[in-house]
């Protein structure tokens, strides 16, 4: 069954040129990160540099359009950093691009290489569809803090991804939450690419058919369907 994912109306107008692309994944396999998947986040560094010729990554027109939005709904961008800046600030730095699991390396790796933010979340931990709006305050984000179960609560007109359960990522694409995120025992995702005007939609659709292509690459007979830019 197809997830459910809307974008409020209250999100459109602080971001007009927002665009996002789904790509929907079932029969997956996934594990331990592989020699492999461990080669495409160190070429994924590579085509970063060479993207961004000597800038820093806040300096891409697309990382600045980001910082924008970050701005628009009250959040510091320099502290905290949409999910592609902080990946290509750490992919460009001597502790280099951690490596999660087979899953989450594949989609870091097209983060890194195209500079645009890239989620994963486990559909079967997903209840009801998925929202993107500005928060109210009182929705519940459920994460860790110091080993313990902790509960926050996300700014009032913060930007949120949210299903029926709560909170699944804060600030946009900057923290996502455990409950959905992909673990070795994932076998069905949704992975969101999401994109900001000046970044052209057809840059958006190249990253996505990339990120589909290694994951029917790297869990053969998956099935796999890519929605077009919403």
């Amino acid at each position: 069954m197809t997830l459910t994912l809307t974008v409020s109306d209250d999100v459109r107008a602080l971001a007009p040129g927002f665009t996002h692309l789904a790509i929907e994944a079932t029969g997956l396999v996934n594990g331990p990160s592989t020699d492999e998947s461990s080669a495409l986040l160190d070429d994924a560094a590579r085509r970063l540099t060479e993207r961004l010729g000597g800038r820093a990554p806040h300096e891409d027109p697309h990382m600045a359009a980001w910082r924008e939005a970050y701005t628009a709904f009250g959040s510091k961008p320099s502290r905290t950093r949409n999910s592609a800046e902080a990946l290509a600030k750490r992919a460009l730095s001597d502790a280099g691009l951690p490596r999660i699991n087979l899953l989450v390396d594949l989609y870091n790796a097209i983060s890194v290489a195209h500079l645009i933010p890239v989620g994963g979340e486990d559909t079967d931990r997903i209840q009801g569809g998925m929202r993107l709006v500005r928060a109210t305050g009182d929705e519940e984000f459920v994460t860790v803090a110091a080993g313990e179960r902790a509960i926050e609560h996300p700014d009032t007109g913060e930007v949120v991804w949210c299903d029926d359960a709560g909170v699944t990522c804060r600030r946009w694409n900057w923290r996502q939450g455990p409950r959905t995120r992909l673990t070795e025992d994932t076998v069905r995702a949704v992975f969101l690419l999401e994109s900001l005007a000046p970044m052209p939609v057809a840059d958006l659709e190249r990253a996505g058919a990339e990120l589909a292509e290694l994951l029917e690459k790297f869990s053969p007979g998956a099935r796999i369907s890519v929605r077009a830019p919403e």
